[in-house]
């Protein structure tokens, strides 16, 4: 068990967690202590990463992805924690979870959120790929997620299409 507070920031609030909850899953104390529900849990052994979220390791830094799921909290002290509730500004959704509606690249939605922030990260990671290396970036970024409900053909025409619009640099 941690025996110190852990510091860490979540969608740009510095949290101070108590020694007792930091032994906690990120997942867990998400749900649990801060009430962002919207990082699911689904298999709890980081295999589905339907909890994936975001993290940087210093505000600059670029965004990688973590699987809260398996990621105790006193793993990630002093990092930067992104949830899917942080995309949004108010009732203006960003750029790709827009595009996520609009092809309908969802069904009952219970992956989408790690499907999400494993994109945002990928968007993150962009000027280190080719345009014809689009794919292989798709594939690696969010080839893991899994779901139980679509082809998976939407949740790539639509990454995809936000990639492009950012390798053109308009996203």
């Amino acid at each position: 068990m941690s025996e110190r507070a852990v510091q860490i920031h979540v969608n740009g609030q510095a949290i101070t967690v108590p020694a007792a909850d930091a032994d906690m899953s990120l997942a867990e104390f998400l749900h649990e202590r801060m009430d962002l529900t919207g990082t699911k849990v689904c298999c709890g052994i980081g295999v589905c990463r339907a909890c994936t979220v975001g993290m940087r390791s210093s505000q600059d830094a670029l965004m990688e992805k973590t699987l809260a799921c398996v990621t105790p909290v006193s793993a990630v002290a002093n990092q930067y924690i992104y949830t899917v509730e942080s995309l949004a500004q108010g009732p203006r959704l960003s750029p790709l979870q827009q595009t996520f509606l609009e092809s309908f690249a969802f069904q009952c939605g219970y992956c989408t959120p790690g499907f999400l922030m494993a994109a945002t990260a990928m968007l993150e990671h962009l000027k280190a790929y080719r345009a014809d290396q689009l794919e292989a970036a798709i594939d690696t970024w969010v080839g893991g997620n899994l779901c139980r409900c679509t082809g998976y053909v939407k949740y790539r025409d639509a990454i995809r299409k936000v990639a492009q619009q950012h390798m053109k640099g308009g996203a």
